[in-house]
């Protein structure tokens, strides 16, 4: 039996992320570091709303948005294989990949990456990524918010309304 994939998908408290981003990833929007977009970037990109989704800001697949907390959760095979699509299609239009036959292992490798950052975490882990620019280029951390300390269920109901004492 082969382990169960895990991503992360965008995750909101509250409506800052719609107040700091240019453009906020939607709830539930599944999600990557997205720190390529920055691999060119000076310290003078990093201003106003630039800076802080430089600084912070998780890469949404669909939207092209950021947003501050991702959420882990379980991806299905042929889901991920669709994200990897769609990552490779974006780095043609908007980065200049020559087709996506070529972008697709950069795709891949990306979707990688996050697989690989979420994979020893339980669902519902809270991630967050920080970023700064060093002379060897950007360098990204994270930190994990286990599910007990997270309080999910503050936010998320769960079950069926009728399940209700």
């Amino acid at each position: 039996m082969t382990e169960p994939l895990h991503l992360a998908r965008a995750i909101h408290f509250d409506e800052s992320d719609q107040r700091v981003f240019h453009a906020p990833a939607r709830t539930g929007e599944w999600c990557v570091s997205g720190g390529f977009e920055f691999s060119n970037w000076t310290e003078g990109d990093l201003t106003g709303k630039a800076r802080q989704a430089f600084a912070n800001g998780w890469f949404g697949l669909e939207t092209a948005g950021r947003s501050t907390f991702v959420a882990v959760t379980r991806i299905e095979p042929d889901e991920r294989d669709r994200l990897i699509e769609m990552l490779a299609a974006h780095f043609v239009t908007y980065y200049g990949a020559p087709s996506p036959e070529v972008a697709r292992p950069v795709a891949a490798d990306e979707i990688a990456h996050m697989a690989d950052l979420c994979a020893d975490h339980p669902p519902n882990s809270l991630l967050t990524v920080a970023r700064e620019l060093t002379e060897a280029g950007v360098r990204e951390t994270f930190r994990v918010i286990p599910p007990q300390e997270a309080g999910l269920d503050q936010f998320a109901v769960h079950g069926a309304l009728d399940d209700a004492p």
